[in-house]
Formats: C-alpha cells, sequence, structure tokens
C-alpha cells in the first residue's frame, strides 16, 4: 500500500480553527485519522467546543484550545496543553488572520483617508499573528527531526488588489515570511521540517460576505470583476482547499518546502 498520502495519527494544530474554512479543514483532517487542535479566541469557544464534539462523535480525535496569536505566553501555555494531550506536533497550519474596514481605500476615497492604525492592526493580525505561533510551536518539530508548516496566503500574495490596502501588504508578506523560513529551518534543523502555504481564491465567508454580496444576496460589482477574471467562473468552495492541504502535510511533497500553491479557480495564472 503506497503511504505517501498516509497523516493518520498526525497531531494537527490550526490556528483560526473556528471560522468558516477553519471547519472544512479540521474536520478533514479528523476524518483523516489526525488528532486536531483547534486554537482561536475565547469568543469562538462555543463553536470549538461544538466541533470538537462532532468530531468525538464521528469517531476522531480533538481538542479546542482559546488562544491569542499575538501573545506568546498564552501561546507557550497552549503548547504545554497540547503536548499534555497528545506529546508533540507534526502539522501547524497559521490560518488566524483577517482585514477591516478602515484598512481599505474605499472607490470614493483615497489614500490621504487611509486609516494608518487600521493598517498597522493588519498587518500585525496576519504577519506577527503568524510569526509568533509558530516560533512557540516549533520546539517539538525540531525535537523530532520532523515537522510541517503550512501558511494561509491569498491572491493578495502575488499582485496587489484594488481597495485592500493593508492586507495586501500583510499577505504578501507572509508569501515572504514562508519562502524565508523554509530555507532557514531547513538550513539549520535539516530537511524534515518544510514550510509551504496555500493560497485560496476567493470563496464566500463570513469575512468578506459583505463586500461581495448584496443585502438581498445579488453579487456585487466587485464580484462581477472577480468572476470575470476567474476561468472557473465561479467562488471556490471551502473543501477544495482541502485536497492541496493533505498533500503539503504528508509525505507526498517531501521534496516541497518554500512554495506557495494557489487554490484559485485559475485567477492568478489570467490575464484576458
Amino acid at each position: 500500500m503506497n503511504q505517501l498520502f498516509d497523516i493518520k495519527g498526525k497531531v494537527v494544530v490550526m490556528t483560526g480553527a473556528c471560522g468558516v474554512l477553519g471547519a472544512t479543514i479540521v474536520r478533514y483532517f479528523a476524518s483523516q485519522g489526525c488528532k486536531v487542535v483547534l486554537l482561536d479566541l475565547e469568543r469562538a469557544r462555543g463553536i470549538g467546543e461544538k466541533l470538537v464534539g462532532e468530531i468525538k462523535a464521528d469517531g476522531g480525535e480533538a481538542l479546542f484550545l482559546p488562544t491569542n496569536v499575538l501573545d506568546e505566553e498564552v501561546l507557550k501555555d497552549n503548547l504545554r496543553d497540547i503536548i499534555k494531550a497528545y506529546g508533540t506536533i507534526d502539522i501547524l497550519m497559521n490560518a488566524a488572520g483577517g482585514n477591516m474596514g478602515p484598512a481599505n481605500v474605499q472607490p470614493d476615497q483615497t489614500i490621504a483617508d487611509l486609516d494608518i492604525d487600521a493598517m498597522k492592526r493588519v498587518c500585525e493580525l496576519n504577519i506577527f499573528g503568524t510569526v509568533i505561533p509558530t516560533k512557540v510551536f516549533i520546539g517539538p518539530m525540531v525535537a523530532q527531526g520532523k515537522g510541517v508548516i503550512i501558511n494561509f496566503c491569498s491572491m493578495s500574495s502575488f499582485r496587489p488588489l484594488t481597495r485592500v490596502a493593508g492586507y495586501g501588504i500583510a499577505k504578501a508578506g507572509m508569501a515572504s515570511w514562508t519562502q524565508w523560513l523554509s530555507g532557514e529551518l531547513a538550513l539549520k534543523f535539516g530537511e524534515g521540517i518544510r514550510v509551504n502555504a496555500i493560497a485560496p481564491g476567493f470563496l464566500l465567508t463570513n469575512q468578506n460576505r459583505s463586500l461581495l454580496t448584496n443585502p438581498d444576496g445579488s453579487l456585487t460589482d466587485r464580484s462581477h470583476k472577480i468572476l470575470s477574471h476567474t476561468p472557473f467562473g465561479r467562488f471556490l468552495e471551502p473543501d477544495e482547499l482541502t485536497g492541496t492541504l493533505h498533500y503539503l502535510a504528508s509525505d507526498a511533497s517531501k521534496g516541497v518546502t518554500g512554495t506557495i500553491a494557489p487554490v484559485d479557480g485559475g485567477f492568478n495564472t489570467f490575464s484576458i
């Protein structure tokens, strides 16, 4: 039997695990026999504990821990709880992130209207909300000489998109961090620790729903522009990310590090 894609028994830690994408992803990895640790804000506890209950009801193994990806001491507490429960960390998925309206430049605004404090918060959440968890959770991977880190980039990692000024800077930085870290870890700790990223295309999530749909549910002008630039002609579904994530998490990609894998229906490569 080919074991390249076998991830059964792996301990998967995911930040931002209780959103639309995160919930789909942790359910999938649990279904593949992984022990999944859901990290999210305290206010997501109800969602997280419900997800854990559903995963366990299906025969899976899961744990929810409230966290703050910008607080190193909280993350160290999380690490102690994870090690107590499962002994190690095999796969870290850094999915925490997001955007906020004041960090954007709307069509009726100019750069003079940009809220710099909001822009800083968006950059901090997306960049340092990945850097700090990686710093904290890398220890068990170093100790065992192997592990996988998967960061979450975006279409903004490849090219600037209108409006999303702060988010664009942050996700471009995330691409650079992924590439830098892949070399840094391989040079210092060997080829067993790999770092890659997934770059989801456009999906309808709670975060962007107001940007992509009108109050009546119809598509906004921005949605029509996005879809006209997407060869698939539709938005992606959350479960369409899981196959690529499985590949990056498994030994099927053991020669792959420092890559950013788009799952975007062709958006990133399409011009006219």
